[in-house]
């Protein structure tokens, strides 16, 4: 493989990237904004996720086969429940306050 072609990998992988980003960056932003608002809601969601996880009593990666789920789509699956979790939550909260 030349060095052109290489460097023309790169440089589509570095679109790739940089276009990515600014995808997550909107709700990234907003997902952290509601943390600041709610932060017992956030550091529940931590602190259950956290529970849940230290309750299996092994690292995850030295569980066969979690790996390849935690790389296969499972992270992406509990981020948006989280992500879920966390509108329910903070919807909630705005229409009891209002």
């Amino acid at each position: 493989m030349s060095l052109f072609r290489q460097l023309d990998k790169v440089r589509a992988a570095q679109a790739r990237v940089a276009a990515h980003r600014a995808e997550l960056a909107t709700p990234a932003a907003a997902l952290l904004a509601r943390g600041q608002r709610h932060p017992a809601l956030m550091l529940g969601a931590a602190g259950g996720a956290g529970f849940l996880l230290g309750s299996l009593d092994a690292s995850p990666l030295r569980v066969p086969g979690l790996e390849s789920l935690l790389r296969g789509g499972l992270a992406e699956a509990v981020a948006q429940g989280v992500r879920l979790f966390a509108t329910l939550g903070a919807d909630a909260a705005d229409d009891a306050s209002a």
